[in-house]
């Protein structure tokens, strides 16, 4: 079994690469079994780094208003180095069942958990930044084994829940022009290699684009699209406030220019500069958790205290990720591809039947009369809570929704 770590004698700064040396070429499009296993250079190293942290000053009474705030991160990155088990994380990622496969000349990773039930419905999950396939570990179960969560054998579906090129533990694109459009070419074909002919897609952030753009080129592939970040603006032409409900656009427009206002610098850096904040995150580990974990404070339903949605280890897991990978600088390179060097066509309206999933924190909301405009909207429900971390945030109500949108469309799909 391939193992995602790096030879001892690499030490800590090689990237993670199957350890496993091949007796013969191997077929690049042959699935891998794959299992997540960080050397311990890399963690010694990590914990090394931690311990050297140089903290910058913070001004008296300044809290979360200019960023990080020292305190909570001094903290946080204490336990990071001191009580935070790595290895106990690991060990439950890899109670999924992980592959990887050659696409597009890159190594693509990828859990795929298959349902005991024999009439599951594929679906393919995507996350964005700042996620990782950790994301998911509160939903796969409840999606592929309903029944040993209180649901029914008839919601089962089989799940597939790649890390985008340039996340976790996929390869990083070598070259320009490697956007939305390309990694949801990527999903395609590993949907197809899979055999899956019908499937369900799903996705947030990053993977609501990456997911609708995959919708939109392989229509016949989709039986249906679920978002929980559907992203839209108003309809061409005529007044884009006709037929939208106040409460809509008052709505909108507030969570928006809450992005617009306090949220949009991290998008600017990365969609212009990406390498060179790449330089500060993948030399430190605590830019790098602060770059993050202000994320997790700022996006979610949490009245400003992170921890009382998610633990300490569910972000440090993510952010973990992010740096035994050394994916600072590649995950942030798809917001320069998209917004500065875009690379995909363009794109009608989505004729897949579509499902909104509307929390009431997440970053941007879209009046349905304008999601109409793009989308077959076919399911839309209105939350009573969460964020822009959906499935981590609120599993329940997020894996219901799936299945509510699904029932009416599993009829003669495998």
């Amino acid at each position: 079994m391939a193992v995602g770590c790096a030879s001892p004698a690499s030490g800590p700064d090689a990237p993670l690469e199957d350890a496993v040396a091949e007796e013969a070429p191997v077929d690049p499009t042959t699935i891998r079994p794959f299992e997540i296993a960080v050397p311990d250079a890399v963690l010694e190293d990590l914990r090394a780094r931690l311990a050297r942290t140089r903290l910058p000053d913070q001004l008296e009474g300044a809290d979360w208003d200019y960023g990080t705030e020292l305190d909570y991160l001094t903290e946080f990155i204490t336990y990071w180095r001191d009580e935070f088990d790595w290895r106990e994380q690991e060990r439950r990622l890899n109670e999924f069942d992980q592959f990887k496969t050659v696409i597009d000349d890159l190594d693509i990773h990828f859990i795929h958990q298959r349902s005991p039930e024999p009439d599951a419905v594929p679906l393919i999950i995507t996350h964005g930044w700042p996620g990782s396939i950790a994301e998911f570990t509160k939903i796969i179960g409840p999606l592929t084994d309903p029944v040993a969560h209180g649901g029914d054998a008839e919601d089962a579906f089989h799940v597939v829940a790649p890390s985008m090129p340039g996340y976790g533990f996929s390869d990083k694109p070598r070259s320009p022009g490697f956007g939305p459009e390309q990694i949801a070419e990527v999903n395609a074909a590993l949907m197809a290699r899979l055999g899956y002919e019908r499937y369900g897609i799903q996705g947030g952030d990053w993977g609501s684009i990456v997911s609708s753009r995959h919708a939109f080129n392989h229509p016949e592939q989709a039986i249906g699209l679920h978002l929980n970040m559907l992203v839209g603006g108003p309809p061409p032409g005529g007044d884009p406030t006709d037929g939208v409900p106040p409460e809509e656009l008052e709505r909108s427009q507030a969570r928006r220019s809450f992005y617009t206002t306090a949220e949009s610098g991290y998008s600017q850096i990365q969609g212009t500069k990406p390498q060179t904040l790449g330089y500060a995150l993948n030399d430190s580990p605590a830019g790098q958790a602060a770059w993050i974990v202000e994320k997790f404070r700022a996006w979610c339903d949490c009245n400003g205290d992170p921890e009382s949605i998610f633990t300490r280890d569910e972000m440090l897991t993510n952010i973990t990720i992010y740096w035994v990978t050394q994916t600072a600088t590649s995950s942030a390179r798809l917001y320069y591809e998209s917004s500065r060097a875009p690379t995909s066509g363009p794109m009608g309206r989505i004729e897949v039947p579509t499902g909104a999933a509307i929390f009431p924190y997440e970053l941007f909301i879209t009046p349905r009369k304008w999601a109409e405009a793009s989308y077959n909207i076919t399911h839309w429900t209105e939350m009573p809570r969460g964020g822009h971390f959906a499935a981590m945030e609120q599993p329940e109500l997020f894996v219901e929704d799936l299945r509510s949108f699904f029932r009416p469309l599993r009829s003669g799909e495998s």
